[in-house]
């Protein structure tokens, strides 16, 4: 995802804007693993190869999800491991 896409994309749950970026794997201006948050919800979106996975809850496939979480729980925030919606590794 490039970075600059930031400032187009909404919470599909809520539609609040601008979301928090959190990078764990960059190439110059270009994302390849990351978590988008929405502050209002409280729900992540995982960056997975360069794509924003930004689907609603009953879509999501919650043991990828999982598994990345506890793959990358040093590099991402508390509040996405262990609030975040709509699973969490709490």
């Amino acid at each position: 995802m490039k970075k600059h896409m930031i400032n187009i994309l909404a919470c599909p749950i809520d539609k609040n804007n601008p979301l928090e970026i959190y990078e764990i794997k960059t190439e110059q201006d270009v994302i390849i693993n990351g978590a988008l948050f929405c502050s209002k919800c409280l729900r992540f979106y995982l960056i997975i190869d360069e794509i924003p996975i930004m689907l609603p809850d009953e879509l999501r496939n919650k043991t990828n999800e999982i598994k990345f979480l506890e793959q990358w729980k040093e590099e991402l925030p508390r509040k996405i491991v262990n609030e975040g919606e709509p699973w969490n590794l709490k």
